[in-house]
């Protein structure tokens, strides 16, 4: 029986050293698991950030271009509104210099009268050819005489009394014409307003 037991209790022993032995086993591949595992996350975790810092990479070098693209948008449309009001100014004075020639022709003229018919005439027609130049480019003269006073079109320079009510509140003389161009005013017309 001792033996028995002897046997048993060596049956035991190596039975647990058997468990144990399968345990430090187990817990190795456990560890070799975890680490495995823990590889694998550290793997797709470095892969996730590259990812990101790529695409953030990307849209900063594109926000980056958008903003280049802007500044020279900018700058272009800037230029090309200095060139156009250029162009303009200089396609006026261009039309107006006619008109400045025969100005100049008046006053030369003016000491050899001769014909002061043919003066007058010759100033009629400058003045009609200015008036013509003023419509060539839409300019328009604001009506203002016998009208309601209008704050929109007319600046009062004074008030005058009037016996005819019919005239109060309206212009009754104009100083200074006004000029509109497409329906905005470019200069008022300084008036006197019947009161």
């Amino acid at each position: 029986m001792d033996k028995d037991l002897k046997n048993s209790q060596e049956q035991e022993t190596n039975d647990s050293s058997e468990v144990i032995e399968n345990q430090k086993q187990e817990s190795k591949k456990s560890k070799k698991q975890s680490k495995t595992v823990l590889k694998s996350k550290e793997k797709k975790l470095k892969d996730g950030i590259d990812i990101l810092t790529k695409n953030n990479e990307e849209l900063k070098d594109k926000y980056l271009r958008l903003v280049a693209e802007y500044d020279n948008f900018r700058k272009r449309t800037i230029k090309e509104k200095t060139e156009i009001r250029e162009y303009t100014k200089n396609d006026v004075l261009k039309d107006f210099l006619p008109l400045a020639d025969d100005i100049e022709r008046a006053v030369q003229h003016l000491n050899e009268i001769k014909n002061i018919e043919a003066t007058i005439e010759g100033i009629r027609l400058i003045n009609q050819k200015f008036i013509d130049f003023l419509k060539s480019k839409g300019i328009e003269e604001i009506t203002a005489i016998n009208e309601e006073f209008n704050t929109d079109y007319h600046e009062a320079v004074t008030r005058f009394p009037v016996e005819d009510d019919e005239r109060k509140g309206k212009v009754i003389d104009v100083v200074q014409k006004g000029y509109e161009i497409n329906d905005i005013v470019l200069r008022f017309s300084k008036v006197v307003v019947g009161e």
